[in-house]
């Protein structure tokens, strides 16, 4: 009597595809949590107040520099730019935006982005400040 070779094979399992699909999830969740991270590369000196609050993750934050540059997601944008980016959104009267102006910002900086979002149809507007030491 012949034996065959397939009878006599027991079934393994093989890891190193498992090892593999493990490394994709891992990269894959890494890079999912940086895009969560919110324009994190921006330094600015934001202004001190005794009433602030922890508000959601906005939409769309605007970094006001202390020249007056607007900057979205790392890009320099005019107030224009910015007007037309917000009128994009598709939903416009549901966009939540954050402005965070520089402490030495001029005043009429801040109020360039207040315009461009109005004009945007932006209503839900947040501004960021530091909260006042030991309050």
């Amino acid at each position: 009597m012949k034996l065959r070779y397939f009878e006599y094979r027991k079934a393994r399992i093989e890891i190193i595809p498992m090892i593999d699909v493990m490394l994709f999830l891992l990269v894959f969740f890494v890079i999912v949590t940086l895009q969560m991270i919110p324009d994190a590369g921006v330094s600015l000196q934001l202004p001190t107040a005794s009433q602030t609050q922890e508000l959601p993750h906005p939409k769309v934050t605007v970094n006001v520099l202390a020249d007056g540059t607007m900057q979205v997601k790392g890009q320099t944008l005019s107030t224009d730019q910015l007007t037309a980016m917000l009128a994009a959104d598709g939903n416009p009267g549901k966009t939540e935006l954050t402005i965070a102006a520089d402490k030495a910002t001029a005043f009429q900086h801040f109020m360039s982005v207040i315009d461009a979002a109005r004009k945007a149809g932006v209503t839900d507007i947040g501004i960021a400040a530091q909260p006042v030491p030991g309050s």
